[in-house]
């Protein structure tokens, strides 16, 4: 017990450089690609790998968007269970804490509690109407919050009660750990949701502009890369860096270009309780209505343009576009922090030459904190058809009380006239 306590006490006071080696992932690129592409050298061995893999899962992205709102939401959802699964993974391998009571258990109960609040709360928002024809979902909803706390505080006393002696430090590493990892995936997932919802545009603009920063950096560093961007990703450059600003700002004011003429990719995704599915049909607010600009006297010149015929969401998609481009990548740098703190090369190897679904999602994450921000900033504004869905839940005395109260306001700004009254 004198050493088990002693090698406890030495885990809080190593270094980055006593963390034990997690062990290496395996190599799960398929047999039929490890024979095509065996004469090749590592460097384009790789290249061809993430290639084709490249392709196939952007071909599979584009097969979800074609089914819907709704599958695109249960892929978010998967994605956000695997990329907890590869880093909770990661802190039972480092803290060896396999044999600890009840942990994995526990982190997948807090995982579910915590889905259980964000996802309750967007039916409350997004599906009242459907909710109040079900009684058993209105008491769900009510008391959805208190029902929450009460699944958190099961957890929590569970966490305590599996306290061990000897034990302490790591369970408690391994809590915050649970935590930490909670905060990353599970609340910016429900944020890539929300602004699923406030319109597929803004879901495929933010998440296609990191793809296409990550690929084209890529392929400007492969080719062009000469001077090293950071310490942290030794294989990032600036000419990978900033070839992949150019062309994402591009890709993303020509692919908004195209979306915004869809009303299935610019209305807000809305569920109609009548027939049981969601609907994406609107008029097209003005940010989605073409415009003419007048082109900078500067450009002119250049261009040997005056005006330009453009949708307003297209200046949008150039902040969007520039935040991926600029500001996306420190979410991958991050990421390589991690990884190089706990001697790893990737979360997993779930997807052959690109690593762990982390991997690839790790910028993504930090762009839908973004985009949230900026939609609630800048672009959402009083909505009146979810403000009716709130107040049809209302008792019948209480809409009354409303409708009262907003017909005095309105004689008294003289929108109503005084013979209404009554």
């Amino acid at each position: 017990e004198a050493d088990l306590e002693e090698r406890l006490h030495e885990l809080d006071l190593r270094s980055d450089s006593d963390i034990p080696d997690v062990p290496p992932p395996t190599d799960s690129t398929p047999e039929i690609l490890k024979r095509a592409l065996s004469g090749l050298s590592a460097r384009w061995k790789n290249w061809w790998i993430r290639g084709i893999l490249s392709l196939a899962m952007i071909s599979g992205f584009f097969l979800i968007i074609y089914l819907g709102s709704f599958m695109l939401m249960l892929l978010v959802l998967s994605i956000q269970v695997k990329c907890y699964h590869e880093i909770i993974t990661i802190g039972y391998r480092v803290y060896h804490s396999y044999d600890l009571p009840w942990f994995r258990s526990l982190s997948w109960y807090f995982l579910l509690c915590v889905n259980y609040f964000f996802y309750g709360e967007t039916v409350a928002d997004y599906f009242a109407t459907f909710v109040q024809r079900r009684e058993q979902l209105q008491f769900l909803i009510r008391y959805h919050r208190f029902i929450s706390f009460a699944l958190y505080l099961t957890g929590f006393c569970m966490f305590v009660l599996s306290l061990v002696k000897k034990h302490y430090r790591l369970q408690f590493y391994m809590f915050a750990w649970t935590h930490v990892t909670l905060l990353i995936t599970v609340t910016q997932s429900h944020l890539v949701i929300q602004n699923l919802f406030e319109g597929m545009i803004w879901f495929l603009v933010p998440i296609s502009s990191v793809i296409c920063n990550d690929i084209t950096a890529y392929i400007f560093g492969f080719f062009f890369g000469r001077t090293p961007l950071i310490k942290l990703s030794p294989k990032k450059t600036w000419e990978g860096f900033i070839g992949g600003f150019f062309s994402t700002v591009v890709f993303g004011f020509i692919f908004s270009y195209f979306l915004a003429q869809h009303q299935y990719f610019v209305c807000p995704v809305e569920y109609n309780s009548e027939t049981n599915r969601f609907v994406t049909e609107c008029e097209p607010s003005e940010l989605f209505q073409m415009k003419k600009y007048s082109v900078p006297p500067l450009l002119q010149a250049v261009l040997g343009w005056e005006t330009v015929n453009m949708y307003p969401f297209q200046m949008h998609s150039f902040a969007l576009s520039t935040f991926a481009s600029l500001i996306g990548p420190f979410g991958g740098f991050f990421a390589s922090g991690f990884k190089r703190a706990f001697k790893i090369k990737d979360f997993a190897d779930t997807i052959p030459g690109h690593g762990g679904i982390m991997d690839r999602f790790d910028c993504q994450y930090l762009m839908a904190t973004f985009v949230h921000v900026y939609i609630t900033s800048f672009i959402r504004g009083p909505n009146p058809s979810k403000l009716l869905k709130q107040l049809l839940i209302l008792q019948p005395e209480q809409q009354l009380s409303v409708y009262k109260t907003l017909k005095s306001h309105l004689v008294e700004k003289g929108i109503l006239q005084p013979s209404l009254r009554g």
